[in-house]
């Protein structure tokens, strides 16, 4: 089937596309390359032709430019306005009290990446080979802890269990950031605050503190915070309100507005105010460029981003490395939320960590945010991970809390791409069970979901004009909404084809097939990279595949052989059987195809 024209995607009366017969799917061709578990292993097979042109490949570059982002309707104007856009599926009762099907292996995996934060209870080889074939996608290796030889360590361990399990999982780098903590305290033992209790805080962090003086790590605190101001320590369990500042003095005199333990180190928060620190440390630069860069990551998770300016200072301190590590922001307070907009475009992926922000804005209005964002996200084809305290109970216990199962479930309704686990799989006593039971909780939330009318709501936010590749994404998932098709396959070399798919939340998984790269100086085939394999590891709903050539003698005869191999690796591991309908996006020589296939 050729493309259709942008107009015919918003047209709901144009005709679904007929189905082949079975002469015109690929005759059987030897397996190039086998899916294990969401990874795929390489089959060492010589080419000596052309490689088949995928569909992203020599596209405008308009095509990645990100979508124009409309304000985000509040809940009650969104009804109005978009009632489709969270739109479920009918549930009945029966669908309540069902039994999940445990018995369909990785057919039964979520849609939803799970994010899994390593630790003491999740570094030995076993238990991440554990956590793999739970369904761990994305390890966080967290720099506010640790050396970068404990992490050496830890990720050593996650690549041997990589080779061992054959699933490939994307390395996160999560910097440590500029944070504000309180100094240490005279014979390194906790202080008790009482409510109503004055205490002056100094920024000599020198100064050892007691029950009358504590240090806090930032020099400027006198000249920004105002009385009337409040300082969170310690998670926000203590609060301080700022009584007066002597900045010659470099103290603030403070009221304790409630009693509570305090001890070393704690970190703090300015609600409100414009902190005059880099988002980028001195050590977060020493951990980038010296364990990150080295160790070939995927991408960094950047703390406190509070403008676009700065994704563009860390690009610029990545240099050459900018273009194969993707930057994950994180608003983190006020200033973030007022410019998120301009944070949105200069991104490549997002965080939603409710952990800081949480006392940064009221704790009623949290909600708000995780779906403003989400939403935002959504529209202009960003991954988004949701974060902080998803399954915390289950660091002590083998069940989260049903208010913890509800919030996980509702982040996937509300649009997330992935869930984060934090201390739950880092130093939990249960991190495989918490894993199994994210994973379980996002499949059936997806299943709730109403895919026809999220799609039809992402097509009236889509921009216009709207850009080939986009036209291309957008007509594939509409084809496999009308055909009832099992699974949509991508042939694609960077992944941007698959991705802006995905963005249009297919009911299907999708399977992104990365075609092989012919180098300069030969005509022999070459996997240049796996990094857009794993870089689609945070996009719901992507599949990766790793694939090499063909010994063809046209770009079509290549191009079907790698297709019938992935299709043979999708039905034996459950994504599709034969006799269903699959929808295939690839180019071949400058024509863009999208096609139906059956499944034999």
């Amino acid at each position: 089937m050729r493309l259709p024209s942008p107009a015919g995607l918003r047209s709901s009366s144009s005709p679904s596309p007929e189905t082949p017969t079975e002469s015109q799917f690929p005759t059987p061709t030897p397996l190039l390359l086998s899916i294990k578990g969401n990874f795929a292993t390489k089959s060492r097979i010589p080419s000596r032709c052309s490689p088949p042109l995928d569909a992203d490949a020599d596209a405008d570059t308009t095509a990645t430019s990100p979508s124009p982002i409309p304000p985000c309707p509040g809940p009650r104007s969104r009804q109005r306005r978009d009632p489709e856009r969270r739109a479920m599926a009918n549930i009945d009762m029966a669908k309540i009290l069902a039994d999940l099907d445990r018995g369909a292996g990785d057919a039964r995996l979520p849609k939803t990446k799970l994010v899994c934060t390593l630790g003491p209870a999740s570094r030995s080889v076993p238990m991440l080979e554990k956590l793999l074939r739970a369904g761990m996608n994305v390890a966080r290796f967290n720099f506010s802890h640790g050396t970068h030889q404990y992490h050496q360590e830890t990720l050593d361990s996650l690549r041997q269990a990589m080779h061992n399990t054959g699933i490939l999982c994307a390395v996160m780098l999560d910097t440590k950031g500029p944070e504000i903590r309180t100094g240490f305290l005279k014979d390194g033992k906790p202080i008790k605050l009482t409510k109503g209790q004055e205490i002056t805080v100094t920024t000599d962090y020198d100064i050892k503190g007691d029950e009358n003086m504590i240090a806090m790590s930032y020099k400027k605190l006198p000249v920004d915070v105002k009385p009337g101001n409040v300082i969170l320590c310690a998670d926000g369990t203590i609060s301080l309100a700022v009584l007066s500042c002597d900045p010659g003095a470099g103290t603030v005199r403070c009221r304790c507005e409630n009693t509570a333990m305090l001890g070393e180190r704690k970190n703090c928060n300015l609600p409100g105010i414009v902190v005059d620190l880099p988002t980028l440390t001195e050590k977060d630069k020493e951990d980038i460029l010296g364990w990150g860069v080295p160790n070939d990551i995927d991408m960094i998770a950047l703390s406190f981003v509070r403008k676009g300016s700065d994704l563009v200072t860390v690009r610029q301190v990545l240099g050459q490395h900018a273009k194969r590590i993707k930057l994950m922001s994180k608003v983190e307070n006020q200033e973030g939320v007022v410019n998120f907009d301009e944070i949105l475009r200069e991104t490549d992926a997002f965080m939603v960590a409710r952990g800081d922000l949480g006392m940064e804005i009221p704790v009623e209005k949290i909600f708000l945010a995780q779906k403003m964002m989400i939403y935002k996200c959504n529209i202009a084809g960003k991954p988004v991970v949701t974060a902080t305290q998803m399954l915390e109970s289950m660091i002590k216990s083998p069940r989260p809390t049903r208010a913890e199962a509800t919030d996980v479930a509702n982040a996937v309704l509300d649009g997330t791409d992935c869930v984060m686990l934090s201390g739950e799989s880092a130093a939990g006593a249960y991190p495989e069970v918490a894993v199994k039971i994210m994973a379980r909780i996002c499949i059936e939330a997806e299943s709730s979901l109403d895919h026809e009318a999220v799609f039809k709501a992402m097509i009236r936010s889509a921009p216009l004009p709207m850009s080939p590749l986009e036209s291309l994404a957008s007509s594939a998932v509409r084809t496999a909404n009308k055909a009832k098709a099992a699974l949509i396959v991508v042939l694609t070399r960077g992944g941007t084809t698959a991705k802006l798919v995905a963005k249009y939340r297919p009911r299907v998984p999708i399977l992104s097939v990365v075609v092989p790269v012919l180098t300069t100086d030969s005509f022999d085939w070459t996997i240049s990279s796996e990094g857009p394999a794993r870089h689609s590891l945070i996009y719901r709903g992507l599949i990766p595949l790793l694939a090499e050539g063909s010994a063809k003698a046209t770009d079509s005869e290549s191009t079907e052989v790698i297709l019938e191999a992935a299709l043979k690796s999708a039905v034996q591991k459950q994504l599709c059987k034969p006799g269903d309908a699959i929808v295939a996006l690839h180019r071949i020589g400058v024509a863009s195809v999208i096609k139906i296939c059956i499944v034999k």
